[in-house]
């Protein structure tokens, strides 16, 4: 896979929406050897389009990553009971959350037409497995299509779908796990093992992810029969990431010691740093996505420009305390050995 890619280092930039992957960080993995997704999650196709085209100049291996559509709506009930329990830090900072639940697919067809018109190396997937048709459609275009799976099921589902190759992803990733089934919340299985579980059932490659933070980590994954690793929290803090501040500072921050996987701010399961957000409202957030993204999305998105860490989505994996504030270049080379 690596090898028709173009891709000499096995370390690559995982794709994080909302900002972190920003086309410099895509543009400087990719220069130094590394293949990097632009995260199409969140974004207009336009938007998206218009990071494409700034990657594309550039020359190097790239990426597009999606959200592929797999709701879990939201009750009248559950949302209205959630909503009511953030309004006081709500009205704290001034801001209006929605009244009513917001369902939507992040606008599927249209960044799925886009990639068909406008076709990239590679297209990876996470959060669902979309139709075969779909996968057929973006490798006729002329795209590798590489699906995030979290178990062995879902690799032998994937693999019936016609991808050409999966991510692996362990519960020590930071950001929204990949499950196809958010109302449980993955295992802790360690990334190595999870990979031999997967091995033992497909020969398609593997590429590893989830709490790579060392030079160690990537052996460990390789050895065990991964072709590569992607790695997003170790990243955050490098100089061509689009990390907030309050975000980099809170990843060395010693009021932040750990980590938790939590729904609080989106209805997905996803690993953050651990803060008042998720201790208050970890237990009354409903398993409901993307009506819970789009309820606390306004109050997040305030409380990151007030600098409160209280209230922010600080993803991260398990190795956050390895993140260096350094640039991305050498931040992959030195996870692939080569510092």
């Amino acid at each position: 896979m690596l090898t028709d890619l173009g891709i000499s280092l096995p370390v690559l930039a995982a794709p994080m929406a909302g900002g972190p992957t920003a086309p410099d960080l895509v543009t400087a993995a990719g220069r130094a050897g590394s293949m990097g997704f632009l995260a199409g999650g969140y974004k207009t196709p336009s938007a998206l389009a218009e990071q494409i085209a700034a990657v594309r100049a550039d020359g190097v291996p790239f990426g597009v990553n999606l959200f592929a559509p797999n709701p879990v709506p939201a009750s009248e009930e559950d949302y209205h009971a959630y909503r009511d329990a953030l309004l006081p830090e709500a009205d704290r900072h001034g801001v209006h959350l929605p009244d009513t639940p917001i369902e939507d697919d992040d606008h599927w067809a249209a960044k799925i037409d886009l990639l068909l018109a406008d076709p990239v190396p590679v297209v990876s997937l996470t959060f669902g497995l979309p139709h075969g048709d779909v996968v057929a459609a973006l490798r006729a275009a002329g795209s590798m299509v590489v699906q995030t799976v979290t178990s062995a099921p879902e690799a032998r589902l994937a693999e019936e779908a016609g991808v050409d190759a999966l991510i692996v992803q362990s519960s020590a990733a930071g950001g929204h796990s990949g499950t196809f089934t958010p109302a449980r919340t993955p295992p802790g299985v360690p990334l190595p093992r999870l990979l031999r579980d997967v091995r033992a059932d497909t020969r398609l490659p593997l590429v590893g992810a989830g709490g790579v933070s060392r030079p160690a980590d990537v052996t460990a994954a390789l050895d065990a029969g991964a072709e590569a690793v992607a790695v997003g929290t170790a990243l955050l803090r490098t100089h061509e990431s689009g990390t907030s501040a309050p975000h980099k500072a809170a990843l060395v921050d010693s009021d932040f010691d750990s980590t938790v996987v939590t729904r609080a701010f989106t209805g997905r399961p996803a690993r953050a740093l651990r803060n008042h957000f998720t201790d208050r409202f970890e237990s009354s957030a409903p398993c409901a996505y993307p009506a819970v993204h789009h309820l606390t999305s306004p109050l997040r998105k305030a409380a990151t420009a007030a600098g409160d860490s209280r209230l922010i989505h600080l993803w991260a994996g398990t190795g956050h305390r390895d993140a260096r504030a350094e640039p991305a270049a050498d931040t992959l080379m030195r996870l692939a050995g080569k510092a």
